[in-house]
């Protein structure tokens, strides 16, 4: 269930107006404060704008997760090693590579970090 108290703490702790908001993601004011009221529900494609343009998950937005994407990365130092690992694990298993040659892992691990700076 999407929670309209989230989008309104979100979007103040940007700094944004209803209205600022509204033109970020190609919608009216009052569609932003409906949302924010429970009045209405946004739609996938406008929940994912609404993420995208502050920051946070979607999931944190339907109430799936406690905290927003933002605070999770920050508050676990060792996530991009944790997700680093995870990547190279199911790119070994899609694309069979084999990592007993040290310069293939060597080289995943600096593919993977290349994408992290660039995020």
């Amino acid at each position: 269930m999407f929670h309209g108290d989230r989008l309104a703490s979100q979007r103040k702790s940007k700094r944004l107006t209803q209205e600022e908001l509204a033109v970020k993601i190609n919608l009216t004011k009052a569609a932003v404060s409906n949302y924010e009221n429970g009045h209405s529900t946004p739609s996938n494609e406008t929940l994912v704008a609404i993420a995208d343009a502050l920051d946070v998950d979607t999931d944190y937005l339907l109430g799936r997760t406690e905290v927003p994407r933002e605070e999770l990365l920050s508050s676990k130092p060792d996530l991009a090693e944790e997700t680093t690992e995870y990547v190279i694990k199911e790119l070994v298993e899609k694309y069979k590579i084999d990592l007993t040659d040290s310069n293939k892992r060597d080289t995943l691990e600096k593919m993977i970090k290349l994408v992290y700076e660039d995020l």
